[in-house]
């Protein structure tokens, strides 16, 4: 699927289906992005209107109009210029990011836990972001939340934003897996130790860019033996952006034939992918 199908599979209200059917925000957001990489302004223009329609007041999206609640697709729409999504309509999604952090980082979260026979009450752990406000959080919303947030703070300095991207990534390195690389949050499960995987070591490893140490090359380790071995559109798209993003991504690398783009976020993740092994990227500045 080139990316000139992202033009043919927009909706006439601006916005883009997953594959087919109404708009949602996450492939609006990345097609949006994809596009403006490649230049195209009309079908940006319509996106971005889509986009400022469907913000909700409290400054977040929906997954999809109607849903009636805001959640972590705000951290993508944030990736979005301030200059092409609006000022006013950047500034209330970064400030709806500040605000949202997993349950399990709440002073509530952890009386609740003493309560229910914890021998002390569990001390507090490094900030990450929930998929939807009031639950845990979770590597993939964390990962994208900070990067939304760091691209914020290096264009506008602040103390509070500067706090929460360095909690996202403690967050991050604390939820590494044994050996390197991320699943989507749990190292350890039913006793066992958890395997990472591909696609959410990429995208951690997006959100640690310029975090060097023995953590990081570990799963860099991983991310490029996972490279050896995908077949998967979402996985190979963000271990592409991971190792890129740390200068580790092979010189002259083919992606194996057989790799099959089904959906708008894969094709347009793929050209994003594709702008940052070439230079440029809009996950980081």
């Amino acid at each position: 699927m080139p990316i000139s199908k992202l033009l043919q599979l927009q909706n006439p209200d601006g916005g883009w289906p997953y594959r087919r059917g109404g708009s949602w925000t996450e492939p609006t957001v990345y097609a949006v992005l994809a596009l403006v990489a490649a230049g195209d302004t009309a079908a940006v223009g319509r996106g971005i209107e889509w986009l400022r329609g469907s913000q909700r007041e409290d400054g977040g999206w929906q997954a999809r109009p109607g849903v009636g609640e805001s959640c972590w697709v705000t951290a993508l729409a944030a990736l979005i210029p301030a200059e092409r999504l609006g000022i006013d309509h950047h500034r209330r999604a970064i400030a709806w990011i500040t605000a949202n952090k997993g349950m399990e980082s709440t002073a509530l979260y952890r009386v609740r836990q003493w309560l229910m026979g914890a021998q002390s009450p569990p001390g507090p752990t490094a900030m990450g972001w929930p998929w939807v406000p009031g639950s845990a959080a979770w590597v993939s919303p964390t990962a994208l939340a900070t990067l939304a947030l760091d691209g914020e703070n290096r264009l506008h300095p602040a103390a509070s934003l500067a706090s929460r991207v360095e909690a996202g990534r403690r967050f991050l390195f604390n939820r590494m897996c044994k050996g390197g690389g991320w699943n989507h949050g749990a190292t350890r499960a039913l006793g066992y130790e958890s395997g990472p995987y591909p696609e959410t070591t990429g995208m951690a490893l997006v959100a640690l860019r310029g975090c060097a140490g023995a953590e990081t090359d570990q799963s860099l380790s991983v991310a490029l033996r996972f490279l050896d071995q995908c077949r998967s559109a979402d996985a190979l798209n963000w271990l592409r952006l991971g190792l890129t993003a740390h200068g580790r991504m092979p010189q002259g690398y083919e992606p194996p034939s057989g790799i099959i783009y089904r959906t708008v976020p894969e094709v347009a993740i793929c050209a994003l992918a594709d702008e940052a092994v070439a230079g440029m990227s809009v996950f980081w500045k």
